[in-house]
């Protein structure tokens, strides 16, 4: 839909800023044996290459490409198939020549990454792989004329992905793009406590909900995740305690808006987040994602409060999208100019240092010269240290694809324009020469440093000393960049968490389980039992 002009002080970390078995689903009995849910079709050719089941070898012991693209809800959904698949004996692999399948896992937010998305599958086509399409992509338009003859897992679907795989290697069409429900009202998604491999060891992404309340005219993703669907916040809570227990040291909360949390089945965000707080180790964060301006007034006062706790990031990710109020009227965005400016203000009033990070679409089908001068004087105002400048692009099926475009060089002027301005201001250097406690747990992306938080969410390079990782280390600020600043690491090096993490590429909730009185995990045991005997009734006839 538009594309990231400017980088920000975490976008080292996030390229965009975003029940097992409930009533109705199969049983694992029907689920192996029937398998009367599931919509099978012999798959004859891809693009007039012929592709063969995979024969001779054990189910659940090829190899597999996954990749991802988009939010960190998407993130985590790409880690929950891993586990999955890795879990059932699928050997993983970051080498996709060598890979039987490829997991590919989409985001429809901007053209750019649906385009991607597109030739990743002609790449899988042309070397004769067999292919798995999940995400926003194939939920939100699973008719397009590329996705034709492959198959297809939805959003919610994703504790089915073995079977889908399974099926495809096989030669077959799979396609499960169903929502869950319980009681005829959607859920979450399929279990937080499912098996997962983290992409990283150290962090933790949970979607607290799927889905949203709003109607945006501008957005697809809506298309694919659909209406409010959220978790339990005791399945929440189970899910964080044991991910510290696995040595994770930060948490990060997601969904598609994390302000509307609760509000479908009785409670609110600040309640869920009392509650983590309660269960976070010494040393350890908790990161709240991002939220829009409409759901998080009625809390701003308890929204504060929890911000300002030592165990959680001061940092709230809040797309104003444009300074104008016709214009938010004409995206349907629910707020004005002032509402935004509340929370901003209000926040940053009561929690000295608080970061507030941000979205502008320049060149929606409607904004006038004089609206954009109103997105410019709101950034002037705030000097948002993390502002994400984004191009509008229509998306096929959203009521902004159908207005009028401005000419695209009308477009490229005010990107430039409010991009000249954002490089106007060093939101960091006045912190040279001050202390900061930071949480390190990513490798810069030049593999020169690596990347701590302090609590304000700022990214702070330490040098690349493994005794640094993962830990809670004390620096003196000793430069500032546009995005970033140099810690000079003093003496004091803390180790957080419960416990040494997992390793890169262990399972989550395998090796270590954790005794939680909740029906959903002993279902998730069950299956993976059901898939154990299968594999070995496999071998033996």
């Amino acid at each position: 839909m538009y594309t990231k002009m400017s980088s920000s002080a975490c976008s080292e970390i996030i390229d965009d800023i975003e029940d097992l078995i409930s009533s109705q689903d199969i049983t694992p009995k029907e689920r192996y044996s029937s398998r009367k849910s599931v919509k099978v079709k012999a798959k004859k050719k891809q693009d007039d290459v012929v592709l063969d089941p995979v024969i001779g070898d054990v189910p659940g012991t090829q190899t597999i490409y996954v990749k991802t693209w988009g939010c960190a809800h998407n993130s985590s959904d790409s880690e929950y198939m891993a586990g999955q698949l890795a879990a059932y004996g699928y050997k993983l692999t970051q080498d996709k020549s060598k890979a039987d399948l490829w997991l590919l896992n989409s985001c429809t937010v901007k053209n750019p990454a649906e385009d991607h998305f597109r030739n990743e599958i002609g790449s899988a086509r042309k070397e004769g792989k067999h292919i798995v399409l999940a995400g926003c992509v194939p939920q939100g338009a699973p008719k397009a004329s590329y996705m034709n003859g492959l198959s297809m897992i939805g959003v919610q679907q994703i504790d089915r992905v073995v079977e889908v795989v399974e099926e495809t290697l096989k030669g077959n069409t799979v396609k499960l793009m169903g929502m869950k429900k319980e009681n005829g009202k959607k859920i979450g998604g399929a279990s937080l406590l499912l098996p997962k491999i983290r992409r990283n060891p150290l962090i933790e992404i949970i979607a607290i909900n799927t889905g949203c309340l709003n109607q945006c005219t501008y957005c697809k993703t809506k298309h694919a995740r659909g209406d409010l669907g959220s978790y339990p916040p005791e399945e929440i809570v189970a899910r964080a305690r044991q991910a510290f227990e696995e040595g994770v040291v930060e948490i990060w909360l997601t969904s598609e808006d994390t302000g509307t949390y609760g509000r479908d089945i009785g409670t609110s965000l600040p309640e869920l987040l009392w509650q983590l707080v309660e269960i976070i180790p010494e040393g350890c964060r908790l990161r709240l994602g991002m939220t829009n301006p409409p759901y998080i007034l009625e809390h701003l006062g308890e929204m504060a409060k929890i911000l300002a706790h030592p165990r959680v990031y001061s940092f709230l990710h809040v797309p104003v999208q444009s300074g104008s109020d016709q214009v938010l009227a004409d995206m349907k965005r629910e707020y004005c100019r002032a509402d935004f400016e509340h929370v901003v203000t209000f926040l940053k009033e009561r929690i000295p240092g608080m970061t507030i990070a941000t979205d502008i679409i320049c060149g929606f089908p409607t904004e006038t010269e004089q609206d954009f001068e109103d997105t410019l004087s709101l950034c002037a105002q705030h000097k948002f240290p993390s502002l994400f400048i984004n191009q509008f692009y229509p998306r096929s099926g959203t009521p902004a694809a159908l207005m009028p475009r401005i000419p695209a060089q009308d477009v490229k002027v005010r990107t430039k324009k409010l991009t000249d301005l954002f490089y106007t201001y060093e939101p960091y250097q006045h912190k040279e020469n001050e202390v900061h406690e930071v949480l390190v747990t990513e490798v810069s992306h030049d593999k020169q440093h690596y990347v701590g938080h302090n609590k304000y969410y700022e990214q702070v390079l330490v040098p690349l000393n493994e005794k640094y990782m993962g830990k809670l280390v004390k620096v003196k600020i000793v430069k500032a960049t546009k995005f970033s600043m140099i810690g000079e690491p003093l003496d004091q090096i803390v180790m957080p968490g419960l416990s040494k993490p997992l390793q890169s590429g262990e399972i989550s909730g395998i090796q270590r389980p954790v005794c939680i009185d909740n029906t959903k995990l002993y279902a998730s045991i069950c299956i993976l039992l059901v898939s154990l005997l299968l594999r070995i009734l496999w071998m033996l006839f």
